[in-house]
């Protein structure tokens, strides 16, 4: 495949390679790009969802936060992950740990891979959207940088609960979306069958969203797809993350502010 016909390639043939099962999932670069991690466990009000990921790490001698949510690649493992759809108590998790990286002055690293946020009945008696909500307005404030990644599918408010940013990269063949194509057909047409069309309506894909200012890099896949050379993307990502965070390192916390402010305000 080259670089041109990646170029030419519909948004649902984008989004069919975003949802590959082989495609690496952020346990994968949680191994690959930092050292020492560390995971931590819980909300510290309910329980441990093991749809989100988190915890304390190094990359090239920086300490920093990690939060993700994960995806599994077996049946086995996407039943224990909730197939990447996490509970309230997972954003909790995942704001207690931003929270903790503030107070140590950490920067944090969010990588995103959702259908959306769980919608059972037992999350929504949680506080699912509060906890949602509760994730927008604390990460607009937070006082250290900020940098998601969308590696796969960004699902909806589950996606957009990480990814209040000072920078926004997505993956070439991630999906970013108000909501999955299948449900934007039926809620919109009445006929799921539509989904491949209304792919191409939504604008969803990482070019889309540059093109919109919506999100600032994308991150090249090798030909086929991430999967295909998934220490190749590894490598790329460290090295992009190491560059960014030295420059959004140089900012005073008044200037952080500020410009994440105002990013999300232009939107």
């Amino acid at each position: 495949m080259s670089r041109r016909l990646i170029r030419t390639m519909s948004a649902w043939e984008k989004l069919t390679t975003a949802r590959l099962s082989e495609r690496p999932n952020v346990q994968f670069y949680i191994k690959n790009i930092f050292d020492n991690f560390i995971e931590l466990h819980g909300d510290r009000g309910y329980g441990d969802d093991k749809a989100v990921i988190g915890g304390i790490a190094s990359i090239s001698g920086m300490a920093v936060t990690v939060v993700g949510i994960a995806k599994g690649q077996s049946t086995k493992e996407n039943i224990e992950r909730n197939f990447g759809m996490p509970h309230p108590e997972g954003y909790r998790k995942a704001l207690r740990l931003m929270k903790q990286a503030e107070k140590f002055k950490r920067p944090i690293i969010c990588f995103i891979d959702t259908p959306g946020a769980f919608c059972g009945v037992g999350a929504e008696e949680r506080g699912q959207g509060h906890a949602i909500a509760t994730n927008l307005v604390e990460m607009m404030g937070l006082k250290v940088p900020i940098i998601s990644i969308v590696i796969g599918e960004g699902g909806s408010g589950g996606a957009l609960a990480l990814g209040v940013a000072d920078k926004v990269w997505m993956l070439e063949h991630a999906i970013y979306s108000i909501l999955s194509p299948e449900g934007f057909a039926t809620i919109l047409w009445k006929d799921s069958s539509r989904a491949k069309e209304a792919a191409g309506v939504m604008k969803i894909t990482a070019q889309d969203l540059l093109d919109f200012n919506i999100i600032d890099d994308i991150i090249r896949e090798p030909f086929g797809g991430a999967h295909k050379n998934p220490e190749i993307v590894a490598r790329n990502l460290k090295r992009n993350l190491v560059s960014e965070i030295n420059n959004l390192l140089t900012k005073s916390v008044e200037e952080l502010l500020e410009e994440r402010y105002k990013k999300f305000r232009n939107m």
